[in-house]
């Protein structure tokens, strides 16, 4: 099997936005592994603490994973967005809206000649996001 699946990195507080995309997007998450959890016979250095070595949480069947990038390391979360695609107005709404909330929108959710609705926020954690809905058919 092959997959093609977005990997993001955080500055710490990778657990705590996937714990927010399961509440407030109905992601399911899946594997949610701290550094501290990193077995001692692996190859990786023994970890310390609670900072998150990978996350994987689905959401219709897609797959984002992620993890919190070493301390110092961090660049911040640059030239991509997140696609968050819904059936209907109302729905793309209600994940817009749970974005937005502690975040910034960047466009307000309006009808446009593509899609009955459509928007742009960065969350809370800095992670940039288009969400919209399909065109009736």
């Amino acid at each position: 099997m092959t997959a093609f699946n977005a990997y993001l990195f955080f500055d710490g507080n990778c657990g705590e936005a996937m714990r927010f995309y399961e509440r407030t997007l109905g992601a399911k998450i899946e594997t949610l592994m701290t550094d501290a959890e990193v077995p001692a016979d692996s190859s990786l250095p023994p970890g310390k603490g609670h900072r998150i070595m990978h996350a994987r949480v689905s959401l219709g069947g897609n797959v984002l994973m992620a993890s919190d990038d070493r301390p110092g390391d961090y660049q911040g979360m640059k030239g991509f967005n997140l696609s968050l695609s819904y059936a209907t107005p109302d729905e793309a709404r209600k994940a817009f809206d749970a974005l937005a909330q502690d975040g910034k929108v960047k466009m307000q959710m309006e009808a446009t000649f593509w899609s009955p609705a459509f928007g742009m926020v960065e969350d809370q954690f800095g992670v940039p996001w288009m969400v919209g809905c399909e065109p009736k058919a």
